[in-house]
């Protein structure tokens, strides 16, 4: 992003008819797979030895989609493409650098990286654990950039006098695994991937620090941002504006008490198994599909790892019940056809 914001904004942003909202989108560097940090930030996190999660090394047990899912560390993860061991840096990836970035980089992977190891001779749990300290120390010192570059963005807005009138959202997609279950990536129904960034500055409107405890969908966003922007969102789009639950005294009346979610990509990438469900203030029910045929639920104020699947449990059949229930309400609700006939097979 090095001209991008401040050239644009400067040729475009004071010439444009300030008496009709738009929308400016900015695309930042991702901490997406493979990981590659700006030159500046290469080894910014390699004097911190990063804790493990406490479903680090999850067995997956009574949940077979979680076992034979293709997205662990220990296995799926590589080490040439992923944490630049011996990288072949003849791929479309490193095509893109200038020589002089792509010295820059190799010393670094190659001189330090490749270095340290082939002198550890790592194999099985040591492995895994130094390849999850790399993953980590990659990802992070690829966010580097990522937050350099968004105080920029904000520095400039307050700088020339935009900052007041303009609202502000940073946002992503799923969230991603950091080792919990033994993972990375995303796509699984469970907190981790679950929840996803937004994070809003609203001068006037929105109070510094408001937090949010109420459940939102992704297709909430297209008619919150509309409703900023003073547009009413159409009769057939789903989702609705959270913009009362952002303000003081906001009405929370008749908000959704459980977040829908579908997913359906399989089998690539990493073989997750197809699954929809509900996530309700308390528990998370999902049906997987496919290749793993069943129903899991999890207590999220008892096992925030979800690690134990309660479906079937005695004691759980009136909860599982009743969330079963307002599945099948919001799968009618969203015209999710496909998700209704595999609900109703049971």
């Amino acid at each position: 992003m090095t001209n991008l914001v401040t050239d644009f904004s400067i040729d475009w942003l004071e010439h444009r008819d300030s008496s009709k909202p738009f929308m400016l989108v900015v695309g930042h560097k991702a901490t997406h797979r493979e990981w590659l940090p700006d030159l500046q930030d290469l080894g910014a996190y390699d004097h911190v030895n990063f804790p493990t999660p406490a479903n680090f090394n999850d067995t997956y047990d009574n949940r077979e989609a979680a076992r034979n899912q293709d997205m662990t560390i220990e296995k799926t993860m590589t080490l040439g493409y992923d944490l630049k061991v011996h990288a072949n840096y003849n791929g479309w990836i490193y095509n893109r650098f200038t020589p002089a970035q792509l010295s820059a980089f190799k010393g670094y992977y190659e001189g330090k990286i490749s270095k340290e190891f082939d002198e550890k001779k790592l194999a099985g749990s040591a492995l895994t654990a130094w390849k999850y300290q790399r993953y980590l120390k990659d990802y992070l010192a690829t966010a580097n950039s990522l937050d350099r570059n968004i105080g920029r963005l904000l520095e400039y807005l307050d700088r020339s006098g935009l900052a007041e009138n303009t609202v502000v959202v940073y946002a992503s997609d799923q969230g991603f695994y950091l080792g919990e279950h033994g993972w990375f990536d995303k796509r699984f129904m469970y907190e981790e991937s679950l929840r996803t960034p937004f994070v809003v500055r609203y001068p006037g409107k929105i109070r510094p620090g408001t937090q949010v405890k109420e459940l939102m969908c992704n297709i909430d966003w297209a008619p919150t941002i509309l409703d900023w922007a003073g547009v009413a969102a159409p009769a057939d789009m789903q989702g609705r504006s959270f913009m009362p639950l952002l303000v003081k005294g906001g009405n929370k009346a008749g908000w959704r008490k459980g977040a829908y979610y579908h997913y359906y990509e399989y089998p690539e990438p990493h073989k997750v198994s197809p699954h929809f469900g509900l996530r309700s203030e308390r528990y998370t029910l999902i049906r997987f599909y496919g290749p793993a045929d069943n129903w899991e639920l999890y207590d999220l104020s008892k096992d925030p790892g979800q690690v134990h699947n309660l479906i079937g449990r005695k004691g759980y059949e009136k909860i599982t019940a009743d969330l079963k229930a307002e599945l099948r309400r919001q799968i009618v609700e969203y015209q999710d056809d496909d998700a209704l006939r595999l609900f109703d097979k049971g």
